[in-house]
């Protein structure tokens, strides 16, 4: 093993300076509140959780799982994702009245990385969970709580992708006769190598139109019109009521007003074993990669409860990287004072953060590059002897 520079970070794990943590704590904020002004309240689970529970039921690859043992011999993992986690505390002790709750949560979650592969190992989510709730009505809340959130936070141009589950797993059943043989086709889909998919399409021994079929999933993109589209390539049965479900998912968009933000896309697939219906990704300008994501999933049923749940989970990181680096001036004002005039600096200082301002407070004898200084603070006043400028 080689030995470690000084200065060297475990792999995938990152650093983050104050300018950066300044501006995603402002998007954590808007983000958070908007949460709670739609109802939700916000919850806080372990950094550890038992591998025999939250890290067995979690959709995590296990080879992506941080593993310890703790002082009996127990398997530990660090939280791979949120949403495990919530299951296990709201199945235990939030779901007696047999109501629908509303969590949310603002939490760092880690995910062991390949050395090639150049990803955080440790990230934050912040994210919502509905549970105990089954309706249409609230899979458009939590669509529409998304996009509201993510506005808030500042971004203007992205777009929220919505597929479901049952038509891709239903068309691949009628045509290829089980879910197995169907394998190699869903991770090109996840891995949205449409290249990978049409070839291997094309070598399966099968009739010309049932190729087309599947060739056509790939078609399957926009509005409420690919709806009629996806009608026209599948058989009756669970793929006929997955169109049926997004039909009336759009009504709702359209009623809450969001419908611009979205688009259907039937060759939407996850690796998350649990997502058992509507499912959807959200897209944002200059970001290769879904800034998040969520949809119906059957999860508690591991903790047994029987009761479905929707919700996302937004990874920060990316939202940062989508609204892009910005020379916002500092809002905080700095006091330089000499040590003649030091009580007054730190009355003036007292007076402003009253006001609600920040101010720094900075014996001018300390400072080495005054003018580089004084470049990080929207307003500079100076104490210095008998005279006071500003």
């Amino acid at each position: 093993m080689s030995r470690l520079f000084m200065f060297e970070k475990p792999l995938g794990m990152r650093d983050t300076l104050p300018d950066l943590y300044e501006k995603k704590s402002r998007v954590r904020a808007g983000m958070a509140n908007t949460f709670q002004s739609w109802g939700y309240q916000f919850i806080e689970t372990p950094t550890l959780e038992y591998y025999e529970t939250v890290g067995a039921a979690s959709a995590i690859d296990d080879a992506q799982l941080f593993k310890l043992l703790d002082k009996d011999g127990h398997t530990l993992v660090l939280r791979p994702e949120m949403t495990t986690p919530i299951a296990r505390v709201a199945a235990s002790k939030l779901m007696e009245d047999d109501l629908p709750l509303r969590l949310a949560y603002s939490a760092n979650v880690f995910r062991a990385q390949q050395r090639e592969g150049g990803r955080p190992a440790e990230f934050e989510q912040i994210g919502i969970e509905c549970l105990n709730e089954d309706s249409i009505s609230v899979d458009g809340e939590v669509i529409a709580l998304l996009i509201s959130s993510l506005r808030e936070a500042g971004l203007d141009q992205f777009q929220v992708s919505i597929g479901h589950v049952g038509f891709a797993q239903e068309l691949f059943v009628q045509i290829l006769g089980t879910n197995g043989r169907a394998t190699a086709l869903r991770k090109f889909l996840y891995e949205k190598n449409y290249v990978g998919y049409r070839e291997h399409v094309q070598s399966l021994n099968l009739s010309s139109i049932d190729k087309k079929r599947l060739l056509q999933l790939l078609q399957l993109r926009g509005g409420e019109e690919v709806l009629q589209n996806a009608a026209d390539i599948i058989e009756e049965g669970k793929g006929k009521q997955a169109i049926s479900a997004l039909q009336e998912l759009w009504a709702v968009l359209n009623d809450y007003g969001v419908a611009d933000n979205v688009k259907f896309d039937f060759s939407i697939v996850s690796h998350m074993s649990y997502y058992s219906g509507i499912l959807f990704e959200v897209y944002a300008d200059e970001v290769g990669f879904p800034i998040g994501n969520g949809g119906r999933y059957s999860l508690l049923e591991k903790f047994k409860k029987n009761a479905s749940a929707t919700g996302f989970a937004v990874r920060l990181d990316r939202v940062m990287e989508a609204l892009g680096s910005d020379s916002q001036e500092s809002d905080s004002s700095c006091i330089f004072f000499s040590q003649e005039r030091r009580n007054e600096a730190f009355q003036l200082g007292h007076k402003l953060r009253q006001q609600g301002k920040k101010v720094v407070l900075q014996d001018i004898s300390g400072v080495k590059n005054l003018d580089a200084f004084t470049k990080k603070f929207a307003e500079t006043t100076f104490l210095i002897g008998g005279m006071n400028d500003e």
